[in-house]
């Protein structure tokens, strides 16, 4: 797809690859919606935006709220009267062995790694329908071709979120509506930093060791890449 003045809407776009990804799609031309549930930091990032002469508007948004990822998605519907793709990134991980994970922090990352996306499919392919089609990018992990201690449940979600854009893939073809599954390598943000954890999690750490983790603003450049050629999956060495 030719990214120049398309409609682009990114969600967990607060920091870190959809952070990057918002600045690098905006470079390309196009108008980015950025949403994430820290408003402060959304306006800071469009402003910036804005004085780069970039089209970009900030949705603060719970991904955890089925009625606020409809209102999203009526937003940039309303603003801009389209959307040609969803970047679905919004995620967390919680660390623990499956003998042990908590299962309350476990259900509440599969409602963000998982429901929140389905919940943004659902509300945007009417839209894209009326439109002709569009471009949906879930973006996913390459921990679910691994066995690795500690994060299985991330692993899980984000296996689970595969699978859903393999089935719709099929599904949606006959509309034009297109799914790309992008699967990013350990990456240097806080993403780490942020997983929800317990007093007797909370000493885990995933497996170190393997290359170096890849900058934000790589994967963004992957995620580019994949919109504009729409493979099915997208992996950071090919």
């Amino acid at each position: 797809m030719d990214i120049q003045d398309k409609v682009v809407l990114i969600t967990g776009a607060s920091g870190g690859i959809g952070l990057a990804t918002a600045r690098l799609f905006a470079e390309a031309g196009a108008k980015v919606a950025l949403a994430a549930r820290s408003a402060d930091t959304l306006t800071t990032i469009v402003n910036e935006l804005h004085e780069q002469h970039r089209e970009a508007i900030a949705v603060p948004t719970d991904l955890r709220n089925k009625d606020a990822i409809e209102a999203l998605v009526d937003r940039v519907f309303q603003q801009y009267g389209r959307i040609d793709i969803l970047i679905n990134n919004a995620g967390q991980t919680v660390l623990g062995n499956v003998a042990d994970v908590d299962i309350d922090q476990f259900r509440q990352i599969f409602e963000l790694n998982v429901l929140g996306p389905v919940e943004a499919m659902q509300a945007i392919i009417p839209k894209m329908r009326q439109n002709g089609g569009g471009l949906i990018i879930n973006v996913s992990s390459i921990v679910t071709k691994m066995h690795l201690p500690a994060i299985s449940a991330y692993a899980a979600t984000k296996a689970a979120l595969n699978m859903i854009s393999d089935t719709a893939r099929e599904e949606l073809a006959s509309e034009n509506i297109r799914i790309t599954t992008m699967l990013p390598r350990a990456t240097a943000t806080n993403f780490g930093k942020n997983s929800l954890a317990t007093p007797k999690t909370n000493q885990l750490r995933p497996p170190q060791g393997g290359p170096e983790p890849d900058s934000a603003e790589a994967v963004a450049q992957k995620i580019l890449e994949a919109a504009r050629n729409e493979p099915h999956e997208q992996y950071m060495d090919r």
